[in-house]
């Protein structure tokens, strides 16, 4: 019988805060980290608000510190996303006390961060010094700070880990993609330790124009706090949100012989194609259900043995209504007797990092019996009255398996069920 899997380190920067302690609290007692964007000016362009990282000026107790990352000259080689992954995974690794001393240990560490887009500050900014200043100004270090690997690779160099080095590039299924390759790579026998998840960083005019050119932003401005609104009635796009999410993972018998203490279980995963559309799931649910039932079949579990839904969730119309169809598809009746909450709602979306930070979320609800509040849900979709949403508050409740979807442009999906351990 396989050992297994499990999460022995868990670490993020997100909108909430720098770190896993105050995130959760914060997500649990309803704060936003969700704020008008005062990175760069706004006044021409039609979206205002963001999910950005709070800095240490805005927030002494939680914010982050580059400073505490790298030196002001290893700053200039490294794009946000890579700073944003750095911080997340030296709190993951600190926490399962992994820093492999021999190579043997090197080696089977594998370092799989996915990323939705990479540096794309870095591009844009790049092309317009081109475009202003001429080729002779642009940095040697320009492409090697907006390759959307370069996360991973920078992770893996800081800290030796010479085992498998991967970055899914799925858009916003990435996070929850890398974790499911970690696995893999664990159970083929590949590497006994993997630092998964996911970084992102790209709160910038021509992204955000981009997105708003689909009409898939929100474009609230009076109430930034109220601009991520999944599954209710008045949404009217997503909110673009930044960060990082990382795991350390391994087999239970491997975190058992070096003395590490198991977090949550990682009992099963599942992914697929919808073979669509590329921006849009099929009516049906079908794709997002295929990776769905998947994950139930590796968990071993029936539909209704889950406790809890950790949506997607991104606050789309079209987005949330083709999440909905696939979580009927797949859970049939068994869907109305479990709680679903949509942590978007405070942090905005990750893209590429929003599996990272989700799949940490999920793992705390599991260790704790607290499912997060979906904040701003005041009046559902009227063909979701059948649906236990967890909306104005946070609850207690019996936790033992909890399902976290990731969906992605091009038709991607991911679904990962994370389990209470039970030793």
């Amino acid at each position: 019988m396989q050992s297994p899997l499990v999460i022995t380190g868990m670490g993020t920067v997100n909108p909430l805060g720098s770190g896993v302690k105050a995130s959760w609290e914060r997500l649990l007692a309803g704060r936003s980290g969700i704020s008008l964007i005062s990175r760069f000016d706004t006044a021409e362009l039609p979206i205002k608000v963001a999910g950005s990282v709070p800095g240490l000026n805005v927030d002494p107790e939680a914010g982050f510190d580059p400073d505490r990352v790298a030196n002001a000259k290893d700053r200039r080689k490294l794009e946000l996303f890579s700073l944003y992954a750095l911080a997340a995974a030296e709190e993951a690794l600190t926490q399962a006390n992994w820093f492999p001393a021999n190579d043997a240990d090197r080696l089977a560490t594998a370092t799989i961060i996915g990323s939705g887009i990479g540096g794309f500050p870095t591009i844009t900014q790049a092309q317009n010094t081109l475009s202003t200043r001429g080729h002779r100004r642009l940095s040697p270090f320009t492409v090697p700070a907006f390759l959307a690997n370069l996360a991973a690779g920078n992770v893996s160099i800081r800290y030796g880990l010479r085992g498998p080095l991967g970055c899914p590039v799925t858009a916003c299924a990435a996070g929850l993609q890398a974790i499911g390759d970690g696995m893999r790579l664990i159970r083929s026998g590949e590497a006994n330790v993997a630092l998964v998840g996911g970084a992102e960083a790209c709160i910038d005019p021509l992204s955000l124009a981009g997105f708003h050119a689909m009409k898939a932003l929100s474009t609230e401005q009076d109430d930034p706090t109220c601009a991520s609104r999944p599954f209710d009635r008045a949404r009217n796009g997503f909110v673009m949100g930044e960060g990082a999410g990382m795991l350390v993972i391994e087999t239970l018998a491997h975190a058992e012989a070096r003395g590490a203490t198991p977090l949550a279980v990682l009992s099963g995963y599942g992914t697929s194609a919808d073979a669509h559309h590329i921006t849009a799931g099929p009516e049906d649910g079908g794709g997002a259900a295929a990776a769905i039932r998947a994950a139930l079949q590796m968990a071993g579990l029936a539909p209704g043995a889950i406790n809890h839904i950790n949506a997607h969730a991104t606050s789309t119309p079209v987005g949330d209504r083709a999440e909905i169809a696939a979580l009927r598809n797949a859970f049939g009746d068994a869907l109305a007797g479990i709680p679903i909450s949509a942590t978007k709602s405070a942090t905005g979306h990750l893209l590429g990092a929003a599996g990272g930070v989700e799949g940490i979320f999920s793992a705390l609800s599991v260790m704790h019996n607290h499912l997060p509040p979906t904040q701003n849900l005041t009046d559902p979709d009227e063909c979701l009255d059948d649906l236990d949403f967890v909306c104005a508050a946070a609850r207690e409740h019996p936790t033992e398996h909890v399902l976290c979807n990731g969906f992605g442009f091009g038709g991607v999906n991911a679904a990962l069920i994370i389990s209470k351990v039970r030793m």
